[in-house]
């Protein structure tokens, strides 16, 4: 409930949004702030019942600022799994759903496969990655529908 009042009062502005729930949070010093965080890492809590949409917050924005830094990190495959179904089934947080629409996509490391069309194929990361609009993880990819989907992602 204090996630949707803060985007209510936030006027639905994520960075408004975002700069309210950080000042909540952070501590007086770096140390307080990494302490305090450490002390919910085992937290299940997530705004909504949508646990895999909240995952796949966590799973995005770790890829948005691991990938730029060379740091690549591989969630496990059945955590990752979860995600893709979820956006493969529905627009959610991102329009998933329909950037992949009438498209096949298979996971060529795990059991995810969603849709009919052109085919695209790659790691389940990648195509999870892919469907929250993330163009650089197409270059992961193969297939006929890779083109279609590079042309609908916009980051």
């Amino acid at each position: 409930m204090r996630w949707l009042v803060s985007m209510l009062g936030a006027r639905f502005d994520p960075g408004t949004h975002n700069r309210r729930r950080l000042a909540e949070h952070r501590g007086a010093t770096p140390a307080e702030t990494l302490a305090g965080y450490r002390a919910i890492v085992s937290s299940t809590t997530a705004p909504t019942g949508d646990g895999p949409a909240w995952l796949g917050e966590v799973i995005v924005h770790g890829q948005d600022i691991l990938r730029p830094l060379g740091r690549p990190y591989a969630p496990p495959v059945e955590t990752v799994t979860a995600v893709a179904e979820f956006f493969a089934a529905r627009d959610f947080a991102v329009n998933s759903r329909t950037l992949v629409k009438g498209l096949e996509l298979r996971a060529d490391d795990g059991p995810f496969t969603a849709g009919t069309g052109p085919l695209v194929t790659g790691g389940t990361l990648a195509l999870t990655m892919a469907m929250a609009g993330r163009v650089t993880f197409c270059d992961d990819l193969t297939g006929p529908g890779v083109a279609m989907l590079r042309s609908r992602c916009t980051s």
